[in-house]
């Protein structure tokens, strides 16, 4: 309601009454004579007290009560009522005690202030409030107010507020008394009480059965109504135990309702407290209601360990991203970024500090192009406004690549993140690339490679199909490129082979190998085919170390055909060398025979028992022993090597003296030597002392040395036999000044039946070097500068039995 102006100067008269009687009260103390000043302080008095009494009879008349603080008690720190001074009607005093059963204060004013303070009240425009909200404005800001309480029992008041120079003053008004009507206020208890009247019991029912805590408190904070679920979390057996004792949820909540009650607003909020003897999670939710405050408690345990729980997932979360190689980025629906890793630091080289205050994706962006450290752009701003346009339109996954000008490459990977916002991904490619460059170049070396092989090669995989074949493997089984690009089976492609080998089990058994993934089928495996058309494949299966099968087939039928042909040409050649054997021993024996009767009749006729002979007739004896001699000693030379050549000759080891060997060789050929005016001497080079060798044919290779020697040497020549001891080795050389032999000759001079000059049967050097070979040694032929040759023979000190083996030999002679 509008404040009356009268109302204004009664107080204020009032006022000034009292302060022309305190004045009046001084002048007569100053003033000269008593009873003058007696007098005039009667007088005025009196006035005084008539113009106080018709103020209050006034004050009294008031449908209300007036509340006036002074200066001083306007000073007041938070919301403590200051009992302020009370004027107004009796009646009204009376009814507005009524308001107040919840107040605790014994000063009448206090309790009405305290009654009505936080009863439901709506402003001049139409705004909720309440009259402790608009007391602390006044107090504080010195604002007018006009207000419309709302009692109980569909009571209304109305409460207005002023300053009156350093005071404050309320008007109280208790409308029904005066029989006004506010419609907008009594409408809307009107309106309540018409849903209560449809079901009374239905708002008690609802509450008192709610499975929350709920209760009320009045404006002092008092619990003034709790449901059972209140009973029974504070443990209060009923009602009456819980009102009388004030057991309130916990020492918070008391707090939390009487900031609610102060402020005027709705609070929200979750703490741990003790519910029937256990800890749970409480969400309590206070609200102002008339009179007071409303208040109800949820128990949000399972959402808050779910909460935590989701806390702790996602702090392991952001610890394993942070273990992750690959840079991670996260940007909030806000485009402000929300978590990073070690790994997106480390990339860009960014300050520690720049990160935690969390800069949007623009900034980010910017202060990276600041840096040099992003893709080359003709158009910044676009780009930068594409990759932002992400946070609205984004569908699945978002893939890029960026070189960097550093000549790293990145790949990009954006996608929405679950709890809003953008989730970047970069992951240094640099080395990626460079590999598989690199191995895209050894496929196409390899893949050229295998088409330009001869042989058919493909490679299975374990679950039985074709992932790799050659030019080849498609002309040799005459297959077409169709049917093998699109990876066919095993199945497939054998069908396709079986016109040409027919034989299922050799097929079953690659196919073993193929498929199979145990140890004992993971083996390597070769066969031979013989197919239809007469052409003969060999096959080889080997398992790769990625699961995978190589198969490979070679056609050998043109190999096999020559093999068939050198082994008919060796068996040949084997035969005849039988036979030459044969024939070389039949003969030699053959021509022995008669050599000795003609040997034995020369020798006869040489000792002239039966008649002395001619000198013509010696010179032919001697002749004809010279011959047998010679044919003698040439028949047991061909009877060696065919002894030789057919691995049956044995050597006879024993320890030989080599310088007496040495000594004795050129002794048995000096006075050959001495006839053709040719030196032979030897040079031996420290001890030789004894050797396990066969004396007989150590003594052969000597005397066939010297002989070959004194046959290329002319008249004034001179042979050197030298020897020296190096080791476990000793070497034998002949070495001459005569004409030597030509290179092509050198290379062939150890063969048999091969004569440097024509002259001998050349038997001399190959027996040499077989009887060197028996020995486990070699032999070697050197031109000598000058003219001239020499022979050398490597001997091991100790020979072995073995040596005699032909293929040893060869097998020795192949490590050589």
């Amino acid at each position: 309601m509008a404040i009356t102006a009268d109302q204004v100067p009664i107080i204020m008269s009032a006022g000034a009454a009292s302060l022309g009687l305190a004045a009046l009260l001084w002048a007569l103390r100053v003033s000269d004579g008593a009873r003058g000043a007696a007098r005039k302080y009667r007088e005025r008095s009196s006035e005084l007290e008539t113009t106080l009494a018709e103020h209050r009879s006034v004050l009294g008349a008031h449908p209300g009560v007036i509340l006036v603080w002074q200066g001083e008690a306007l000073e007041a720190d938070g919301d403590e009522i200051i009992a302020p001074e009370l004027y107004g009607s009796p009646v009204a005093l009376a009814g507005l005690l009524s308001f107040t059963d919840d107040a605790i204060s014994v000063d009448p004013a206090v309790r009405i202030i305290e009654g009505l303070a936080d009863l439901e009240a709506r402003d001049s425009a139409g705004q909720d409030t309440t009259l402790r909200i608009r007391l602390r404005e006044l107090r504080e800001n010195g604002q007018a107010f006009s207000l419309t309480i709302i009692g109980p029992s569909g009571r209304f008041l109305e409460a207005d507020g002023r300053t009156a120079g350093a005071r404050a003053v309320v008007w109280v008004t208790d409308t029904t008394i005066k029989g006004l009507e506010e419609s907008s206020a009594r409408g809307k208890l009107e309106e309540a009480r018409q849903v209560i009247a449809r079901d009374p019991t239905a708002f008690l029912d609802m509450l008192g059965k709610s499975p929350f805590p709920a209760w009320r408190v009045s404006g002092m904070g008092k619990l003034q109504w709790v449901n059972p679920a209140y009973i029974e979390a504070v443990d209060g057996i009923n009602l009456d135990r819980v009102l009388d004792r004030q057991l309130m949820l916990d020492q918070a909540a008391a707090e939390q309702a009487k900031k609610t009650i102060s402020e005027g607003v709705d609070i929200d909020e979750t703490r741990h407290m003790v519910i029937n003897g256990e800890r749970r999670a409480m969400r309590v939710l206070t609200f102002p209601l008339s009179g007071g405050a409303g208040a109800m408690a949820f128990d949000v345990t399972a959402q808050e360990d779910a909460r935590e729980e989701l806390n702790r997932h996602v702090r392991a979360h952001d610890e394993t991203l942070n273990h992750v190689a690959d840079a991670v980025a996260i940007f909030g629906a806000d485009r402000k970024l929300t978590f990073y890793n070690k790994a997106f630091r480390d990339m860009w080289d960014l300050e520690e500090s720049f990160l935690l205050d969390r800069p949007n994706h623009g900034q980010l962006l910017d202060r990276l192009r600041e840096r040099k450290k992003l893709p080359a752009r003709t158009n910044y701003a676009e780009w930068r406004a594409e990759e932002l346009s992400y946070y609205l339109d984004i569908d699945g996954v978002k893939e890029d690549i960026w070189s960097l000008p550093n000549d790293r490459t990145l790949s990009v990977t954006r996608q929405r993140h679950p709890m809003g916002g953008l989730l970047l991904l970069f992951k240094d490619i640099t080395g990626e690339l460079d590999l598989k460059t690199k191995f895209n170049a050894i496929v196409k070396t390899q893949t050229s490679t295998l088409d330009n092989l001869h042989e058919a090669v493909l490679v299975y995989g374990g679950d039985g199909r074709l992932k790799l074949f050659n030019h080849a493997f498609e002309r040799l089984w005459g297959l077409s490129h169709d049917l093998l690009k699109d990876q066919p089976d095993f199945s497939t492609v054998v069908e396709a082979c079986v016109p040409l080998f027919h034989d299922t089990e050799i097929w079953d058994a690659i196919k073993g190998h193929v498929t199979d993934p145990s140890a004992r089928a993971r083996q390597s495996t070769t066969g031979e085919m013989r197919r239809s058309d007469g052409s003969i494949l060999t096959y080889l299966t080997h398992p790769l170390p990625d699961g995978n099968t190589l198969l490979a087939f070679a056609d050998v039928t043109a190999t096999r055909r020559v093999e068939s042909a050198l082994r008919d040409r060796a068996e040949a050649f084997e035969a005849a060398d039988r036979l030459k054997t044969e024939f070389v021993r039949n003969v030699s024996y053959q021509l022995r025979s008669p050599l000795t009767v003609i040997f034995g009749y020369a020798e006869l006729l040489e000792t002239q028992r039966n008649g002395e002979l001619t000198e013509r007739q010696s010179d032919y004896v001697s002749a004809i022993l010279s011959a047998s001699d010679h044919l003698s000693k040439l028949i047991e030379n061909i009877l060696d090597l065919a002894m030789i050549e057919a691995g049956r000759m044995d050597l006879d080891l024993e320890d030989v003296h080599l310088q007496d060997l040495i000594d004795e060789s050129i002794e048995m050929v000096v006075s050959k030597a001495e006839d053709t005016e040719v030196a032979v001497r030897a040079e031996v080079t420290g001890k030789l002392g004894l050797i396990r060798a066969d004396q007989r044919r150590i003594r052969q290779i000597l005397f066939n040395l010297i002989s070959n020697s004194l046959r290329f040497t002319e008249s004034g020549g001179e042979i050197v036999v030298a020897a020296q001891r190096i080791g476990d080795m000793v070497t034998l050389s002949v070495r001459d000044n005569g004409k030597g032999l030509v290179a092509e000759k050198r290379a062939t001079s150890f063969d048999s039946f091969v004569s440097g000059d024509q002259r001998g049967a050349g038997l001399g050097l190959a027996l040499v070097k077989h009887f060197v070979d028996l020995h486990g040694g070699t032999v070697g032929m050197k031109p000598v500068d000058g003219g001239g040759l020499e022979v050398t023979c490597w001997l091991p000190a100790q020979a072995v039995v073995h040596a005699n083996a032909p293929d040893l030999m060869l097998a020795e002679g192949a490590r050589a």
